[in-house]
This record gives C-alpha cells, sequence and structure tokens, in this order.
C-alpha cells in the first residue's frame, strides 16, 4: 500500500443514544485504531455528545454524534464502511473528502474555538442602573402623556 495517495477525509458518526460513556469511548477507539491499521494517521476527533436529531432515526430523536479527521488510502473508506455498516451501534455515518479550503477552515474553527473559554464573560453593573432609569424614563413619559 503506498503512502502516497493519502487523502484527508472527515468523518461523522451518529452512534445510538442508549451507550454508555465507556462503550461510547470503546466505539470511538474502534474505528480510530481501524484506520490507524490500515494506514491511515489521525488528524483530529471531537465528540460532540449528546444532540437532538432534525428528524427520528431508527424511532430516536437523539444521538451521540462524533467527529474524526483522519488521512488515510483511499480503499481505506470503503473498508470503514463495511465495519460501520455491521455495527449495530452506528445509526447513520457520513465521510467526506476534505480539500485545502475545508482543511483551513477547520483549522480556523478549531482554533477559534479554543480560544473562547479563555475569554472571561464581562459583566456590566452600570449596564442594570441604565437599565432602570430607561424603564424610569418610559413610564414618566407614558404618564405625561396621559
Amino acid at each position: 500500500m503506498a503512502t502516497s495517495n493519502l487523502m484527508s477525509y472527515e468523518l461523522v458518526v451518529i452512534f445510538t443514544p442508549v451507550l454508555a460513556d465507556e462503550e461510547f469511548r470503546n466505539a470511538q477507539k474502534k474505528f480510530s485504531d481501524f484506520i490507524t491499521a490500515n494506514g491511515g494517521t489521525l488528524s483530529h476527533q471531537e465528540p460532540w455528545g449528546m444532540r437532538s436529531m432534525a428528524y427520528p432515526i431508527q424511532k430516536k430523536t437523539t444521538g451521540l454524534y462524533w467527529l474524526l479527521q483522519y488521512d488515510a488510502p483511499t480503499d481505506v473508506n470503503a473498508k470503514l464502511e463495511i465495519q460501520m455498516n455491521r455495527d449495530e451501534n452506528i445509526m447513520r455515518h457520513m465521510i467526506t473528502r476534505l480539500d485545502k479550503h475545508a482543511l483551513a477552515y477547520n483549522d480556523r474553527r478549531r482554533r477559534k474555538a479554543s480560544e473562547k473559554p479563555a475569554e472571561a464573560p464581562v459583566v456590566e453593573t452600570s449596564n442594570a442602573a441604565s437599565t432602570e432609569q430607561q424603564v424610569a424614563q418610559t413610564e414618566e413619559t407614558a404618564a405625561n402623556a396621559q
């Protein structure tokens, strides 16, 4: 297997919501290990956790989402899809090939997300006072109009 034909891919998987945390982690590890065992390298993993879906799948309205970005030879995806179709814990999956623009966007998105928690929310105490003043002015205007 030649390593020169490595392509970048993004995998999004929706697991059944009845999985326990440990089972969810084991399922993630199972597919991560499968990719690395077949000549791929993992770029980024992001477990999104429980999210509600737009429409029910298998009579379930929520699912455990997992995003994986990886580089792998082109033939790995066919093998990976077979493994995911066999797994009963997977409700849906989607593999997308990433071009250079998508890779740049993902990097920017991750950097932006990692910077957000560092910013502390600014609480203005004077804002509450100004809101009270605005309410008082509105009440005065309404009283004068009558």
